[in-house]
């Protein structure tokens, strides 16, 4: 019975569709932000109304990984709220791996059926503003200060992205991640950097 009530307490973590079952890794998760719930002073409160619907690992080319945390669309902002102590303490309990929180976005098709005739598609929901979205998700809570896309003479074209160079000490260290996953999100090629100094 005690086995059984702490499952049904880490399924309150994480939600997925009808009749589909968490991943070990969602579980490790889920677990990870329900013991926070009922230990940290600092994110008790917080935590006790959001939940994940997904996570997924993203292998690195230095040994290490990327934890992608997928959160509910209408919920981001409360997680953006307390993202940087979260994100701290969730790298403690996954041997320092680079945690992500990305929010879950749906793309509608240009060939989307509206509900009613006439009524145009979400612009939110188009393939360029949902993978830009995306690019503000993974860097969080770093700004994006520009962007820049160089066409190379074989056709192909890479985003670099600049960011707020203020926050060079924190996330230095994470700008390969940034484009292995965005990469692994999007299919596109993007450099993260901060401005040249004047």
């Amino acid at each position: 019975p005690k086995r059984r009530a702490a499952s049904m307490s880490v399924n309150r973590k994480i939600v997925k569709k009808r009749g589909v079952d968490p991943s070990p890794l969602e579980e490790k998760v889920a677990g990870a932000l329900l013991d926070l719930e009922m230990t940290s002073k600092d994110l008790s409160a917080e935590l006790k109304m959001l939940y994940i619907v997904a996570a997924k690992e993203i292998e690195l080319k230095d040994k290490r990984s990327a934890l992608l945390i997928f959160v509910p669309y209408n919920l981001t902002p409360k997680f953006k709220a307390i993202q940087s102590r979260l994100t701290r303490e969730l790298e403690k309990k996954f041997n320092d791996k680079h945690v992500l929180f990305i929010a879950q976005r749906t793309v509608l098709s240009k060939s989307y059926k509206r509900k009613s005739k006439g009524q145009p598609r979400p612009r939110s929901r188009t393939l360029t503003a949902v993978h830009s979205a995306i690019l503000d998700d993974i860097v969080y809570p770093t700004q994006i200060v520009g962007k820049r896309t160089i066409c190379k003479i074989d056709g192909k074209k890479i985003l670099k992205v600049y960011l707020d160079p203020k926050d060079t000490k924190d996330v230095d260290d994470k700008l390969k991640t940034f484009s292995v996953v965005y990469k692994a999100l999007t299919n596109k090629v993007v450099d993260f950097m901060f401005p040249p100094q004047q």
